[in-house]
């Protein structure tokens, strides 16, 4: 039976997905042949790419209007430094939310100076800073847009002239945004998308070539753009699944479908965190909780081998919380279904009668 997969990432992915990647890897398209056995440049590859390309433009929105979206390499962690080399011409402004926009922070500080506007990092990035200045004079803006480890998201993102960058590695499609006022955002597959060993990016072209310095072939977005995601043997079967995933949201109904069960999600478990006295919620301020990774502590210390059993009992997978935070973290990315959400608020109201 399968079991209920609240992990941080890689993350659960569609049933239905996973059953044709399956099939995929012994004969795909009827060729006879693995996919991941076959050339990247024949055409049924190329149809992939070429369609998971459109697939991510068309969930945002962002099609006709002057994108392009990449598959690439290396996860958000080599985005920080893409980012930087790309756009970064002497000064960037970047908000601290947790541990991936502190990473992100210290790539950018390899090429160029570094204005934290604002951070979270006196509380351990328990809330979302608010009320900062956004000077007109930087290159471009970093944000990151949900924080799996803390559990925080922004709900608002700020108005600014210069260039808005995001990471949106652990929430992408998870909900319906003006996707136009983002020129570059980028997304590690495996927190939302599919298996991990992809990346999509992307990035509004006219704000490219806009540096001085010389770019690594690999590092440099209007190469990959030139070559179609293919400047390199790209990642097949990541592509692929990412590729069906998307196919598999489309055909749920997009984006707004989805955010509306994410809500839904998100309401059922944190209503139950509120009102259960043996639980506490990690981030200070309600509006600053992420829907897709719920953070949260018990009230009791010696509670936690009686509820561990429950939730092995209970089938419940992925669960622990970040070393940093501790306690426990539930995501609950696209492709979870509202039951199994049930079946963890059900173990918190177990765990709640026998104590």
């Amino acid at each position: 039976m399968k079991k209920h997969n609240f992990s941080a990432g890689p993350c659960i992915l569609p049933q239905e997905v996973l059953k044709k990647a399956s099939e995929a890897v012994i004969n795909f398209n009827g060729l006879d042949l693995s996919l991941i056995e076959i050339s990247h440049r024949s055409k049924d590859f190329v149809d992939v790419m070429e369609q998971a390309r459109e697939l991510a433009l068309e969930h945002l929105g962002l099609q006709n209007k002057g994108y392009k979206a990449l598959f690439l390499q290396g996860g958000a962690s080599l985005e920080f430094l893409m980012v930087a080399f790309n756009l970064l011409e002497k000064k960037a402004a970047y908000l601290n939310t947790g541990t991936w926009s502190d990473k992100a922070i210290k790539e950018a500080r390899l090429l160029g100076e570094v204005v934290e506007v604002a951070s979270s990092k006196d509380a351990n990035f328990n809330y979302i800073p608010k009320g900062y200045t956004i000077s007109n004079d930087v290159d471009y803006f970093h944000c990151t847009s949900n924080n799996t480890i803390f559990g925080t998201q922004m709900h608002e993102f700020p108005e600014t002239t210069v260039p808005l960058v995001c990471d949106m590695s652990s929430d992408i499609f998870s909900r319906v945004l003006d996707f136009s006022k983002f020129d570059l955002i980028y997304a590690g597959a495996q927190k939302n998308m599919g298996p991990a060993g992809t990346t999509l990016v992307v990035v509004k072209e006219e704000i490219l070539g806009q540096v001085s310095r010389k770019i690594p072939s690999m590092l440099d977005y209007s190469v990959h753009i030139s070559k179609d995601s293919m400047f390199n043997t790209p990642a097949v079967f990541p592509v692929y699944v990412s590729m069906l995933t998307l196919v598999w949201l489309k055909e749920l109904g997009g984006v707004s479908t989805i955010e509306k069960i994410n809500k839904q999600k998100a309401a059922l478990l944190y209503s139950e965190i509120d009102r259960n006295p043996l639980f506490q919620g990690f981030v200070a301020n309600k509006e600053d909780r992420s829907k897709m990774n719920a953070t949260f502590n018990l009230t009791r210390a010696e509670l936690k081998e009686p509820f561990d059993t429950i939730l092995k009992t209970a089938g419940i997978n992925g669960l622990n919380g970040h070393r940093s935070v501790g306690g426990y973290r539930a995501s609950m990315y696209n492709a979870l279904p509202v039951e199994s959400v049930q079946v963890l608020v059900d173990t918190l109201k177990e765990l709640e009668r026998i104590a």
